[in-house]
């Protein structure tokens, strides 16, 4: 990233599992916020918001995105609903 690399806002819509779309939204904004981004945002909305939900379980083998969207927040990220 460079010097003035800005504000990121990532707008995720679709569910957590069934596609990818919120699991590489969410390793985009993991990656973002190690980086030298100024600020990053993670805005869930629709079947997204279940990516929020406590307690998940995932099989043996499966990514979970509450675990991934705890630590982009734990690197800096904001997460909104």
């Amino acid at each position: 990233m460079t010097e003035d690399a800005g504000k990121i806002l990532i707008v995720l819509n679709d569910p957590p599992y069934g596609t990818e779309r919120s699991y590489n939204g969410l390793r985009l904004a993991n990656a973002l916020s190690k980086g030298d981004a100024d600020e990053v945002r993670v805005f869930l909305m629709g079947d997204a918001v279940a990516c929020a939900h406590r307690g998940q379980q995932t099989p043996n083998g499966w990514y979970n995105v509450e675990r991934m969207l705890k630590g982009a927040s734990r690197h800096g990220a904001a997460i909104a609903t």
